[in-house]
């Protein structure tokens, strides 16, 4: 009592933040109580029927539940793999440009798509890759045919995980370029001296400097696997490519706002929200056992 009367004013700082997170992410956590209830809106939360785990059992035995869980785990996995190392390499090249102006505009260059909304991106990726658009214009050149990117569902994967990584491995690099600008000169003038080649300082200097943030991003990944985005894969939804492009999120949207069926979406919502957990708990474990007792708790 006496450090919390003492630094009051360092409570008072982060109270805002705290009520704030209270009110928006604890508070919310009531309504999904109708997950396992025959929610009806004249009935009200509390006065619709307990149904228990129905609404679970009704997914998990649907036959949408494997093509579905499926489809979101190698959208975001996919995503992940490729994405992950991306930030890491674009922040290792810039490391290595030494005039500052140089820097600063490829670093604007490589930001700038971070700040462009979604649907902007999404109308972006439809223009170019129409059937008449400037790469099935090549395309047309080479084959004499062009190909249907965006109704086709083999390439809704590809062009949703590129487009994804274009628009954020530059902001996404921020983070490991800070980290490296603390790393010291003399360490890599040391190993210059020593014989070292760029590929060595690299290896030996500066990716032990990223591995705790590697760590920590990896582990948040991978346990946002199954928190894949609803916007981008909604926008980018055709009739023809929904095999692939059908995710829980997106059916979550469809089950609940469109066909009103607040409680069976809400179940769905909540099983998402589970596996998110133990895939957080889990690759935290792993992470920790091999990157010597470094996780992210």
């Amino acid at each position: 009592m006496d450090y919390i009367k003492k630094n009051y004013f360092l409570y008072l700082l982060i109270a805002p933040a705290v009520i704030l997170t209270i009110i928006f992410k604890y508070v919310p956590m009531y309504g999904a109580i109708i997950a396992f209830k025959d929610f009806s809106p004249m009935k009200g939360i509390t006065g619709s029927d307990w149904v228990g785990l129905k609404h679970f059992k009704d997914f998990l035995t649907s036959p949408n539940f494997v093509p579905i869980f499926m489809n979101t785990i190698k959208l975001s996995l996919f995503g992940l793999i490729l994405g992950f190392p991306v930030p890491i390499i674009l922040a290792l090249m810039l490391n290595q440009l030494r005039r500052a102006a140089i820097k600063k505009n490829i670093q604007l260059v490589l930001y700038a798509p971070n700040f462009i909304s979604v649907v902007v991106i999404v109308g972006m990726t439809f223009i170019f890759l129409s059937p008449n658009g400037p790469i099935n214009h090549i395309v047309t050149s080479i084959t004499g045919e062009p190909i249907m990117f965006m109704s086709d569902p083999g390439y809704f994967r590809t062009v949703y995980i590129l487009s994804g990584i274009w628009q954020a491995a530059g902001w996404s690099s921020i983070i490991y370029v800070a980290a490296l600008a603390n790393v010291d000169p003399e360490l890599h003038n040391a190993a210059t001296i020593d014989g070292a080649n760029l590929l060595q300082r690299i290896l030996h200097i500066d990716l032990p400097t990223l591995k705790p943030l590697m760590a920590i991003t990896l582990i948040l990944g991978a346990g946002g696997i199954m928190a894949i985005g609803f916007e981008k894969a909604y926008l980018m939804q055709t009739a023809m490519n929904l095999p692939t492009s059908e995710i829980i999120p997106t059916y979550v949207y469809k089950q609940g706002l469109q066909a009103g069926d607040y409680a069976y979406s809400s179940a769905i919502g909540l099983f998402d929200s589970v596996i998110n957990v133990i895939l957080l708990v889990v690759v935290n474990v792993v992470v920790k056992k091999l990157n010597e007792g470094e996780g992210l708790y």
